[in-house]
């Protein structure tokens, strides 16, 4: 009987040490991200240059391989295209039409809508009080997949793109490529799962 419960015993505790080893703490699990983001700018040939060098060279990035990183967000951007029209004005509410790719850095899992959906864009209602913006999706694949929370990376570049209409033929629209931690980025996966993504979203001024 002794043996029977002694072998018990052992079983047990083997089996609560497995247990905790395979759970990672919330540190470990931020340091996988700084890993994974590290990689990931390593593998895409990426150069990252800090905020000073960025507001040195008009707030742009230049070329299609420079980087900002944005100390108190953590986001990394890349300005693409500034944009036609003019930014978003202090007290205004707008509605921004956005098509964007999603794309998870540390696995395979995608979500876009630039392809299928091309001719029906996500929208987000936004407000700028000052410096702050704030937004609510109203319709979308992000809506519908995410909930209307909006990532605040995705509010990150709006103080320094252009967000308009295409009404001449030169007119381009603002365009972006963000690296968004979890923190920066939605509630219900990245937050919760401590997951960084890559987003590449155009911005157009709504009617």
């Amino acid at each position: 009987m002794r043996n029977i419960i002694y072998t018990l015993f052992v079983l047990v505790a083997v089996l609560l040490s497995v247990a905790c080893n395979d759970y990672e703490t919330y540190g470990e699990l931020k340091e996988k991200e700084r890993d994974n983001i590290s990689q990931f700018i390593s593998d895409s040939g990426y150069v990252v240059i800090r905020e000073a060098q960025f507001h040195a060279q008009g707030d742009a990035t230049v070329g299609d391989k420079q980087f900002v990183y944005l100390d108190k967000s953590g986001v990394y951007m890349q300005i693409v295209r500034q944009g036609c029209g003019e930014k978003i004005k202090d007290g205004e509410t707008l509605s921004i039409l956005c098509r964007f790719v999603e794309k998870s850095i540390q696995d395979t899992a995608m979500l876009f809508n630039t392809v299928y959906y091309i001719y029906d864009p996500d929208i987000m209602r936004v407000t700028r009080n000052g410096s702050t913006y704030s937004a609510t999706f109203t319709s979308g694949i992000m809506l519908s997949t995410y909930g209307s929370s909006v990532p605040e990376g995705w509010l990150v570049p709006l103080q320094y793109v252009n967000i308009g209409r295409l009404t001449k033929p030169d007119d381009e629209l603002a365009r972006v490529r963000l690296i968004v931690p979890h923190s920066q980025g939605t509630t219900q996966n990245a937050k919760s799962n401590v997951k960084p993504y890559f987003y590449d979203i155009t911005f157009q001024r709504g009617r």
